[in-house]
């Protein structure tokens, strides 16, 4: 009995040593497969995170161009619009001061005070503006001076573009072209008529109506060759080439402008823009 229990002990401890093996190795290869899938999951993480490190890299590029456009376009509007006050002021204030010059009645002060009145409170702005004020008093009874074909209402055709003036003056720009028309339509040729076609053009130009504003320009031009909103005008109509892409035409008008009114603002301002243009 006991030999054959020896017996069996022999022929089963092969056996559980067998098993015992192949359960070491199976536990082996678990722990190798679970190492193996860390060092995946661990790849897979760094893969990620340089992903989302370049992901990251480009917002920032995307943001910086952002940035830039932006600058572009609020320097392109200081540079447009920004001196447009300050010049509208002198102009304003020099015309008062001509007023006042005119005669010593009491309506010419007052209307040289009125012109002061109305200039505007930031000195740092950009297009001339609109003798309204100063001719009226240049008139020597605090009016518009009449038109060429006579002007009825010359106490009315003041008042219109006064309103109108104030309009564009308080960046109203949609009221303005509507009351620079209505102006037009009733004094085509009072002696602010050049002034009026001016202001309407500025007016759909800051709303970036840019062919609309060229023809007021243009209707400036060919109509009053001789006004003193002429210069500023052309150089209107080559801004506003500019802004419709026709870059050949625009340039030919700059550069009009420094040729025909050398030594003037406008000169000075296409001349800026031509070397703009050619950087």
């Amino acid at each position: 009995m006991a030999g054959a229990v020896a017996s069996a002990m022999l022929f089963a401890f092969p056996a559980f040593a067998q098993d015992s093996r192949l359960s070491l190795a199976d536990r082996v290869a678990r722990l190798e497969q679970q190492a193996q899938n860390k060092d995946q999951s661990g790849i897979g993480a760094v893969n990620q995170m340089q992903q989302l490190q370049a992901q990251v890299q480009q917002l920032q590029g995307q943001l910086e161009e952002l940035q830039h456009q932006l600058q572009t376009v609020e320097d392109k509007n200081k540079a447009q619009y920004g001196d447009l006050d300050a010049r509208m002021g002198r102009l304003e204030g020099g015309a008062a001061g001509t007023g006042a010059a005119a005669g010593n009645g009491p309506q010419q002060g007052q209307a040289g005070a009125q012109a002061n009145n109305r200039a505007p409170a930031n000195p740092t702005a950009a297009a001339p503006a609109a003798p309204a004020a100063g001719s009226a008093a240049a008139a020597g009874n605090g009016q518009a001076p009449a038109a060429a074909g006579g002007t009825a209402d010359p106490a009315g055709a003041q008042a219109a573009y006064d309103v109108a003036f104030k309009a564009i003056r308080a960046g109203n720009y949609v009221e303005a072209s509507r009351e620079f028309r209505s102006f037009l339509q009733q004094y085509p040729n009072h002696a602010l008529a050049p002034n009026a076609w001016y202001w309407l053009g500025e007016s759909y130009y800051a709303t970036t109506n840019y062919q609309v504003a060229q023809e007021s320009f243009q209707r400036l031009l060919s109509q009053f060759p001789q006004s003193e909103k002429a210069s500023d005008a052309l150089l209107k109509v080559g801004y506003s080439q500019l802004e419709l892409k026709q870059v050949d035409a625009a340039k030919a008008t700059l550069k009009k402008v420094t040729t025909q009114y050398p030594g003037s603002k406008a000169a000075s301002l296409a001349q800026e823009r031509l070397q703009r243009l050619q950087q």
